[in-house]
C-alpha cells in the first residue's frame, strides 16, 4: 500500500466529505422530478423510510469495511479473504463508467454557471440555447475539461488538503445557497401550490413502481455499491462514531433532497399556472425549463446565478468522490503516487468523456441501438428491465418482492455477502466460522425464495386487496 495514504483528521471532515459525495445532481433535479410522479408526500414517506432501513443499513456496512480493511474497495474484500478479492474489482467498475458521463453533465453545469453569472439567463431560457450549445464540438468539450481540472486539482491535494478542505468549505455554502432559493422560490405567486403538491401524500400516484423508484433513487443519490463510501470509510478516524456519523451523512443527503424539492416544484408550478407535466422532463428540467422559470422571475439574474453556482457545488463533490474512489485504487494496487494517479484517471476519464460529450455534436451519427452515448447509458440502467418485465405480463408487485428478497439473500450468503463481513467485523470471528454459522439458515431462505417465485398470490394477494386490483 502507498505511504501516501492519509485520512479525514476529524469525523465532522468524514461527515461533510461523505455528504458531498452523496449531494449531487440526483438530489438537484431528478428527487424531485421522481417526488412529483410518484405522489408527492407519498414517495417523500417510502423514500424516508427505505432511506432509515435499507439505506442507513447499506452505507454502515459499506463504511465499516472500509474502516476495518483500511484500504479502497478494490482490496476491502480482499482483506478479510483473498478468494473475494474479484468483488472489488466489479465495485470498482461503476465509479470508472460514471466518472467520465458524470463530467460531460458537470461541464454543462460549468457552462450555465458561468452563462448565469454574467447575467446570460434569458439567452439560456431560448428554447434552442440548450440543444444548440450540446450539439458543438469545442465548447462543451471545453466545459468538460474546466470541470475536469477543478475536480482533479482538489484530489491532487490530498484527503486532508484537498478533499476534506474542499467539502468543509463547499457544503456549508451549498446548504445556505439551499435554503435561500427555497424560501425565495416558495414565496413566488402561486408557488404555495406546488408545495401542497409536493408535500401531500396522494395515493393514486402510488404504484408498485413508487417503491422502485424510490429505491432507485436511495442508490443514486447516496452513492452505495459504487466503492466510494468503502474508499471514504478507509480514510474515517478509528475513534470517530460510526453510528452518528452515518446517520448525519444520511441527514445532510435527504435534507438537500427535500430543499431541492421545496426550491424546483413550487417555481414550476408557479411558471406554468400549476402544470405538473412540466416536471417531467428529466435532465432537461435543470438546462431547458429552470432558466425559463427563473427568467421570469423577480431577480432573475441573480436567482438563476445562485441556483447554478449552488448545482455546480453539488456536482463537484459528487466528481470529487468519484475521482478520489478511483485514485485510492491506482495508489493501493498499483502503489502510484498521488500526482501520478490523478493525471493518469485525467487522461483516461479525458478520453473516455468524449463519445459523449461529442454523441450531440459530431458523433451524432453515431449510434448504440439507436441511442447515442449518453443516451445508451440512460437506456441500460432505466428503461430495459421494467419494459421488459411489463412485456412478458410480470406482476411488478411481484417482481419486486422476489427482487428484494433476492437481494437480500445475495447480501448475507457468500462468496459476495457483505453482511458475513461485517459480522465477522463486529464479532472478531474468521469468515470462515461466521459462514459455518451461518450455513444452517441456508436452505430456508432459498425456500422461501422459491416459494414466493413460484407461487405468486403469497405477497399479492394483500396489495392488490389494498390498491383494488
Amino acid at each position: 500500500m502507498s505511504n501516501e495514504r492519509s485520512g479525514f483528521s476529524s469525523r465532522l471532515g468524514f461527515v461533510l466529505a461523505t455528504a458531498g459525495s452523496a449531494v449531487g445532481l440526483g438530489n438537484i433535479w431528478r428527487f424531485p422530478y421522481l417526488a412529483a410522479k410518484y405522489g408527492g408526500g407519498t414517495f417523500l414517506l417510502i423514500y424516508l423510510i427505505l432511506t432509515l432501513t435499507f439505506g442507513f443499513s447499506l452505507m454502515i456496512t459499506e463504511v465499516a469495511l472500509g474502516r476495518k480493511a483500511g484500504t479502497s474497495a478494490i482490496r476491502a474484500f480482499g482483506h478479510f479473504s483473498k478468494k473475494h478479492t474479484f468483488i472489488g474489482y466489479l465495485t470498482t467498475i461503476i465509479p470508472f463508467i460514471i466518472f467520465p458521463y458524470y463530467c460531460v453533465i458537470g461541464g454543462w453545469v460549468t457552462k450555465y454557471a458561468l452563462l448565469s453569472i454574467q447575467g446570460g439567463i434569458h439567452n439560456a431560457a431560448s428554447d434552442t440555447f440548450f440543444t444548440g450549445f450540446i450539439s458543438k464540438s469545442a465548447e462543451p468539450m471545453i466545459c468538460v475539461l474546466v470541470f475536469l481540472i477543478a475536480t482533479t486539482v482538489v484530489v491532487a491535494g490530498g484527503v486532508k488538503g484537498g478533499v476534506e478542505r474542499v467539502s468543509t468549505i463547499m457544503m456549508p455554502v451549498l446548504i445556505v445557497l439551499l435554503i435561500g432559493v427555497s424560501l425565495f422560490c416558495i414565496t413566488r405567486p402561486g408557488a404555495m401550490a406546488g408545495v401542497v403538491y409536493y408535500l401531500k401524500p396522494n395515493l393514486k400516484g402510488f404504484s408498485p413502481t413508487t417503491i422502485l423508484a424510490a429505491l432507485g433513487q436511495l442508490f443514486y443519490s447516496m452513492s452505495l455499491a459504487m466503492g466510494i463510501m468503502i474508499t471514504f470509510g478507509s480514510y474515517m478516524p478509528k475513534k470517530a462514531d460510526l453510528e452518528k456519523s452515518v446517520t448525519q451523512v444520511e441527514i445532510f443527503d435527504t435534507g438537500v433532497a427535500f430543499l431541492a424539492g421545496l426550491m424546483i416544484v413550487p417555481a414550476v408550478f408557479a411558471f406554468s399556472n400549476g402544470d405538473s407535466s412540466m416536471l417531467a422532463k428529466g435532465p432537461s428540467l435543470m438546462f431547458v425549463m429552470l432558466p425559463k422559470v427563473f427568467d421570469s422571475m423577480a431577480f432573475s439574474g441573480v436567482i438563476a446565478a445562485v441556483f447554478f453556482i449552488l448545482v455546480l457545488l453539488a456536482a463537484l463533490t459528487s466528481s470529487i468522490s468519484l475521482l478520489e474512489t478511483l485514485v485510492a485504487v491506482l495508489m493501493d494496487k498499483f502503489h502510484m503516487k498521488r500526482g501520478t494517479a490523478c493525471i493518469t484517471m485525467f487522461i483516461i476519464a479525458l478520453l473516455l468523456a468524449v463519445p459523449s460529450s461529442l454523441g450531440f455534436g459530431a458523433w451524432s451519427n453515431i449510434t448504440i441501438l439507436g441511442f447515442d452515448f449518453l443516451d445508451f447509458f440512460d437506456f441500460i440502467s432505466n428503461s430495459v428491465l421494467m419494459p421488459i418485465a411489463a412485456a412478458f405480463g410480470i406482476d411488478m408487485i411481484h417482481l419486486g418482492v422476489v427482487v428484494a428478497l433476492a437481494v437480500t439473500i445475495g447480501a448475507s450468503t457468500p462468496p459476495v455477502g457483505v453482511c458475513l463481513f461485517v459480522l465477522s467485523t463486529v464479532t472478531g470471528e474468521p469468515l470462515e466460522n461466521v459462514i459455518a454459522g451461518t450455513k444452517t439458515f441456508y436452505l430456508p431462505i432459498f425456500i422461501a425464495l422459491l416459494l414466493v417465485t413460484f407461487c405468486p398470490p403469497l405477497v399479492t394477494w394483500l396489495p392488490n386487496l389494498l390498491l383494488g386490483a
